[in-house]
């Protein structure tokens, strides 16, 4: 049903214009007591062998939504009522803007993908803050906040500008996350060199600590697909050294060429970040790649083409304790986290695992033992 209305409307509408009507939808239905609850039940029943903790949090499951689909955290009950695990808002940065001029966000369907340049547009820190302070929870989710350069900030004053973010929503985040690996903001992705990247995490760090006292905020630092091998393996033992709590792999892709992309070549050339489909074979490596580096002493989130069961199902297998999903879910629809939460189960029953924790960086061992 819900593909059959994609192609008769969604696919015909302006992506950006699509994406705030379904949000608008989403919102109302969980704004309504009766039908969030009938809609809950449906999309989000509860499956008690994919309990999962992670950071130092307890999830109903592992599956949740990736930062970019709210980023000013309008609908955290909204993603809850329909099943995922964690709602990651944002990305949040110290000042408000509207990001880059439309048009910026475009969908290849041939693909099972998305290109978006859309340029950290949201309200900015202060007023995102305020929301979340203000915030009656309907549904119990864990909240993480994804906090980015303000575009105008430069390079050299970066970490003050996520100190400002830090300060002002670490006390309303169950973890945070530092997005240095966008590549619609100038300059942002050049933060993941391990010379900018230490100083930055560590005053972050260090403004969570002095900002809440009464708990130890996680921290985790997002990456980009396109890093080299090296650099990977270079951020991974920096975490480590650092003590941070996890990383997330990977954000959207510039590359273009040796994806087998399927979309107009027009389409296909639009400039701005790729996410979706043609991700997830990158991601996957980049996983794999970090597990091998840092095993279990940090959790890693899977995201990036994770359409279905089976693809969350591999990145558990390659090492993430988490998983994420954003694209797919354009093109799934509302039932997308449920089919991941019972594809998982199945997966989970099937296999010599008794739960979802011990599966985690199964591959690796397997490899290792060989």
């Amino acid at each position: 049903m819900y593909k059959l209305f994609f192609q008769l409307v969604f696919k015909r509408m302006d992506p950006e214009k699509a994406h705030y009507l379904a949000f608008r939808w989403i919102r109302l239905a969980a704004r309504t007591p009766v039908l969030r609850t009938l809609v809950a039940a449906v999309l989000a029943p509860r499956h008690k062998e994919l309990r999962t903790e992670a950071l130092g949090l307890r999830m109903h499951g592992p599956f949740g939504l990736a930062a970019g689909f709210d980023k000013n955290a309008i609908a955290i009950d909204g993603m809850a009522m329909l099943g995922f695990d964690h709602v990651e808002i944002g990305t949040v940065t110290g000042e408000a803007q509207p990001g880059n001029p439309k048009k910026r966000l475009f969908r290849l369907v041939p693909d099972r993908a998305l290109i978006n340049r859309m340029g950290f547009n949201n309200e900015g820190s202060a007023a995102v803050a305020a929301r979340l302070h203000a915030r009656v929870p309907v549904f119990r989710t864990v909240v993480g906040v994804n906090i980015g350069k303000t575009k105008v900030v430069e390079e050299a004053d970066a970490a003050a500008d996520y100190v400002k973010s830090t300060e002002r929503l670490a006390a309303h985040a169950d973890y945070l996350v530092v997005n240095v690996s966008s590549p619609n903001t100038p300059g942002l992705r050049n933060l993941q060199a391990t010379e900018s990247l230490r100083p930055l995490l560590t005053a972050v760090r260090e403004a969570a600590d002095r900002t809440v006292t009464d708990r130890r905020v996680p921290l985790l630092v997002k990456i980009a697909p396109d890093l080299a091998d090296e650099d990977v393996d270079a951020v991974a033992d920096l975490a480590v050294e650092l003590g941070l709590d996890g990383i997330i792999a990977t954000n959207t892709t510039i590359a273009r060429e040796g994806l087998g992309l399927g979309s107009a070549p027009a389409l296909v050339q639009e400039t701005g970040g790729l996410s979706g489909a043609p991700l997830k074979e990158r991601s996957l490596e980049v996983l794999r790649r970090l597990y091998a580096r840092v095993g279990d002493r940090i959790v890693l989130v899977g995201v990036g083409g994770i359409e279905n069961a089976e693809d969350a199902w591999q990145r558990i297998l390659a090492g993430a304790t988490l998983i994420q999903g954003y694209s797919a879910f354009i093109y799934e629809g509302p039932f997308y986290a449920r089919a991941i939460h019972r594809g998982l189960a199945a997966r989970l029953a099937a296999s010599p695992y008794a739960t979802l924790a011990e599966a985690v960086g199964a591959d690796h061992r397997k490899a290792t033992t060989r």
